[in-house]
């Protein structure tokens, strides 16, 4: 009976990402360098604020949008770090990780026909959405320009179509940063068209030079976009599935219906848990900040001295070096090297085909995976030179 599976569904793959990182199970003395999954524990003190709401039973159902508290901790940790206003009673949702959010955002605002523009090379979680909605992605190639989206490249691809533009920066898997005069171009672009921005800024504390800056800041765009948040990189919380949606009311209180029929409410544990990683720990990304740093640092300049073609990334924990010198598809690389020297990275066509000729490689792991890694990506290097 698989013929009456919906075909939007069926015509969907399984993320890149997963694809060849799930292949380094069937190489046992392999190194992986693919997921982007902090390797530091949660902090103490978010992991006890779980415990207490466990033990005085905090187990039964939220608000729809979570949280009063919880909201209220995260328009304040919005309004501290980056300048942004939302109102915790009717402009924030708390869903189940940054990924549901993205969900609903797009489930809200999309219908069949519908365009929605895409910086690639990009994250891989946007595109089967966008089509299960019955809508049709639009990539623009920023691969000459830093990896960075712009007005001129977007000027060309808006049509009568265009529902929304997506903004997932700092990127997943380049690691480039807008500054607040890249974005204010885009928002020139934009703040007299009927288009939404989804602003994905999950990676917003993990920036090396400078502050994160929203395109919501920009005071024409706020009524336009929604900003997406979370705690899985900032506060090293994957699995707790916290995430956040940041949008004025008209749309928060659509976007909320999808959300209650989806998912009822994020973990109620989950949630005190977050209260305290916003309040308490509201700078707890900086020691990891560090550390990520000092391995981009490290890894960059062996890729340099490998003779890789790379950009230098300004915030996330990735890097995305072109391997065009070699010859080879993006697969072939990465399947050599993981079959030749036990070390697994992503290929870059996992993030739309414009990153093909590329491979992300994940630095959010100890600095000794990490120089095993780069040994291994060395020796297979230099036996094909």
């Amino acid at each position: 009976m698989e013929h009456l599976i919906n075909k939007r569904v069926k015509d969907i793959q399984i993320s890149g990402i997963r694809k060849f990182s799930n292949l380094v199970a069937n190489y046992k003395d392999a190194i992986s360098l693919t997921i982007g999954q902090p390797d530091f524990p949660t902090p103490e003190h978010i992991k006890e604020a779980g415990k207490v709401a466990i033990a005085a039973n905090k187990t039964t159902y939220t608000l729809n949008a979570g949280l009063l508290e919880l909201r209220q901790a995260a328009a304040n940790f919005l309004r501290t770090k980056y300048k942004l206003a939302y109102r915790p009673e009717d402009e924030i949702i708390v869903t189940n990780g940054a990924s549901e959010a993205i969900d609903i955002t797009l489930r809200t605002i999309l219908e069949d026909g519908a365009e929605v523009i895409l910086p690639g090379p990009v994250y891989p979680g946007y595109e089967p959405i966008i089509k299960m909605c019955g809508a049709v992605p639009v990539y623009v190639d920023t691969t000459g320009n830093g990896f960075k989206l712009s007005a001129d490249l977007l000027r060309d691809k808006i049509t009568e179509h265009t529902r929304a533009v997506i903004l997932p920066y700092p990127s997943n898997p380049t690691g480039c940063v807008m500054t607040e005069n890249d974005l204010g171009g885009i928002a020139d672009l934009l703040q007299d068209k009927e288009i939404f921005v989804i602003s994905d800024e999950i990676y917003s504390e993990l920036i090396y030079n400078g502050t994160h800056v929203s395109i919501a800041s920009i005071p024409p765009m706020r009524e336009k976009t929604i900003v997406i948040n979370g705690l899985s990189k900032s506060h090293s919380m994957t699995g707790w599935r916290i995430g956040f949606t940041f949008a004025p009311v008209y749309l928060t209180q659509h976007m909320l219906k999808v959300h209650q029929y989806n998912s009822t409410c994020a973990s109620t544990i989950s949630q005190h848990a977050a209260i305290e990683a916003l309040t308490a720990g509201i700078d707890d990304a900086e020691m990891m900040k560090q550390e990520y740093k000092a391995r981009r640092d490290f890894v960059y300049d062996r890729l340099l001295a490998l003779g890789f073609d790379v950009e230098k990334p300004d915030g996330a924990f990735y890097i995305f070096p072109s391997i065009k010198q070699f010859h080879m598809k993006s697969f072939e690389f990465a399947a050599k090297l993981l079959e030749e020297q036990r070390v697994a990275v992503v290929p870059g066509d996992a993030f739309s085909q414009l990153g093909e000729g590329y491979i992300r490689i994940s630095y959010a792991y100890s600095m000794d995976i990490l120089e095993e890694g780069m040994n291994r990506i060395e020796r297979f290097v230099k036996g094909r030179s």
